[in-house]
């Protein structure tokens, strides 16, 4: 990611170790490998990252959209960043659908 980007990206709270089952089916939605899926959340950091407006855009957010749903249905709680000119900002969850909602605006 370009530090002129924008991005959202979604941390799970607290570290925790998940089970390998949950790993892999986070596997399958952001296509990150389970081991680094499980450094990043043993390191606070985010376990997706969805660049906007980019060339990927039309598949990186329904990935995004279906991490925190998933991580949602699995009780984990996130924290939802927004990166601009590679600052991090916390945001809740309805400033990221309205962030999502001009993206999609925007790419059509």
């Amino acid at each position: 990611m370009h530090a002129s980007d924008t991005a959202i990206s979604l941390t799970i709270d607290g570290s925790p170790d998940l089970g390998s089952g949950v790993l892999q089916s986070l596997y399958r939605i952001t296509g990150r490998s389970s081991v680094e899926l499980r450094d990043a959340i043993r390191a606070g950091e985010p376990v997706y990252t969805a660049a906007l407006f980019g060339s990927d855009h039309i598949e990186v957010v329904p990935r995004l959209q279906r991490t925190l749903e998933h991580l949602d249905g699995l009780g984990l709680r996130c924290t939802i960043d927004e990166w601009r000119e590679g600052v991090r900002a916390p945001i809740s969850r309805e400033v990221m659908l309205e962030i999502l909602e001009v993206s999609d605006a925007e790419e059509r």
